[in-house]
């Protein structure tokens, strides 16, 4: 007899970091213009992701984990203490869209943060899907260093409601 296991889903919200030993273990992101890095040390299959709002460094040095420099440091972090080697940390990049449509802004600059950061600490990029204007799903298999990505469709923007002479005005003073 066959024993079949469903994975275990473990959701990274934003601002969070997750790190996972376990073979049946996925690690699951929601992303817009925000940003995840999927790392793992493939001889030990240990890995995380983590799911960061802005980049950089906290201006205010408070070490919030919602800026790139700060997660990007815990989940590494998180890695080493578990045992991983750092020569052989495996990144993948997801995310940093343009949501709303414009061609620069949040998610353009946390992607460029994103690139810049593991070229600096000299990590092997072994992919990444950033940028474009839709959301992504990405699933995550510390265990195999499996990525599925998938983007989310864009929902239409309603038309506002036109104003109506009488009806619907708001007189400020």
């Amino acid at each position: 007899m066959i024993l079949v296991t469903d994975p275990r889903t473990l959701h990274v919200m934003q601002g969070k970091v997750r790190i996972s030993e376990e073979p049946d273990d996925v690690l699951v992101a929601l992303l817009g213009s925000c940003v995840a890095a999927c790392i793992r040390d493939p001889e030990l299959r240990i890995g995380g992701m983590n799911h960061f709002l802005l980049p950089g460094d906290d201006p205010r040095d408070s070490g919030n984990v919602r800026y790139g420099a700060r997660s990007m440091e815990d989940l590494i972090n998180a890695l080493l203490r578990r045992g991983a080697d750092r020569r052989r940390l495996e990144v993948w990049l997801y995310g940093g869209a343009s949501v709303l449509g414009g061609p620069t802004g949040i998610g353009a600059s946390n992607a460029t943060f994103a690139r810049l950061f593991v070229e600096a600490e000299g990590f092997a990029l072994k992919g990444t899907d950033l940028g474009g204007i839709c959301g992504r799903k990405v699933r995550f298999h510390p265990h195999s260093g499996r990525v599925e990505v998938s983007l989310l469709e864009r929902a239409p923007i309603e038309r506002p409601i036109p104003d109506r002479p009488g009806r619907g005005t708001v007189e400020l003073f």
